[in-house]
């Protein structure tokens, strides 16, 4: 029996009308999608515009570089580090740079050292004076280490311990009453790729970024009921002078800018991705290349791999020391 053509034409007219109807459907909901999150970007980025953002370590280095990108999206910045002309001389400049875009501030300074933690709880209030509260709190500041276990004194690992973690917990923990207070807040943490994966030579920097890594996990739990948010990043090598300031087994400086630091990312971008993980409230990001981000996925789902390469970089490093 023929089917009549007028009916098959209906058929597949009903068809295309059906199948416009859905594409419609699914173009408006792109749309939209596309739309809402325009606007979540705007929103983010207009939250650090009259921010109170405190930097610690702002004096060299990523710290450095964080204060110029906050300043520029707004941001009332309080600038912390050791050296006070060194800040000074970065709110100068600060304050020679006019950005159209954004409303800018003068930046304040407290200065401290965050390896004393006694030091600490009157550097909180000191930058709590200087706005009455803090909406982003940025604990940057560190140092790293260079050095066998076995020559490795342990106030040296103390020594790293203090300025790495318990220097920041100690100013997060002093910080943290005003945030609860006002219900809002969120706290900041530049950790490590070390601070997920260890390798050879580097002990007591990776032992400390693990315990920082672990602290703020706990703490983003434990704040959550207050709406005060954690974000943990952890970047790979960057190019700044953190090898050279870096200390080794005997406490002394090591002086030496690795290759793997020189070729490191440029502090100018990772600033940037720590101003884009700020703005979303990232709770966890890698800042890291390929490599050192798939070494933590291996050191997860294929630990016995990851020893025996961690093994073979030690076995190479022994080497080239050796000649």
């Amino acid at each position: 029996m023929l089917r009549s053509p007028r009916r098959s034409v209906s058929k597949y007219w009903g068809m295309d009308k059906m199948f416009g109807s859905m594409a419609s459907v699914l173009l408006v909901g792109l749309g939209g999608l596309v739309l809402y999150r325009l606007l979540q970007r705007l929103r983010q980025k207009a939250c650090l515009q009259d921010a109170v953002v405190v930097i610690t370590g702002a004096s060299s280095g990523l710290g450095k570089e964080c204060a110029r990108v906050f300043h520029a999206a707004g941001a009332k910045l309080i600038l912390c580090g050791r050296n006070r002309n060194l800040l000074q001389e970065l709110v100068e400049e600060l304050g020679a740079v006019a950005d159209s875009k954004h409303k800018t501030y003068t930046a304040s300074i407290v200065t401290f050292d965050l390896s004393k933690v006694e030091e600490v709880a009157q550097a909180a209030e000191d930058i709590l004076k200087c706005h009455g509260y803090v909406d982003v709190l940025i604990n940057n500041a560190g140092i790293s280490f260079r050095g066998n276990i076995l020559n490795t004194h342990i106030d040296v690992h103390k020594e790293v311990m203090e300025i790495n973690y318990f220097g920041p917990i100690a100013l997060t923990q002093a910080i943290l009453p005003s945030m609860v207070q006002r219900q809002r807040g969120q706290v900041v943490v530049i950790s490590s790729i070390q601070g997920k994966i260890s390798i050879p030579f580097r002990s007591a920097y990776a032992a400390s970024k693990h315990a920082t890594q672990a602290y703020f996990d706990c703490l983003r739990a434990e704040l959550e009921q207050y709406g005060i948010k954690v974000s943990v990043l952890s970047p790979g090598y960057i190019r700044t002078s953190l090898s050279l300031n870096a200390v080794t087994g005997n406490g002394s400086k090591y002086g030496v800018l690795d290759r793997n630091t020189a070729e490191g990312r440029d502090p100018w971008e990772v600033a940037g991705a720590v101003l884009e993980a700020t703005e979303r409230r990232r709770k966890d990001a890698m800042m890291a290349g390929a490599i050192p981000c798939l070494a933590v996925y291996i050191r997860t789902l294929w630990p016995s791999l990851f020893f025996r390469l961690m093994a073979g970089r030690a076995r190479k490093e022994h080497k080239a020391k050796d000649q």
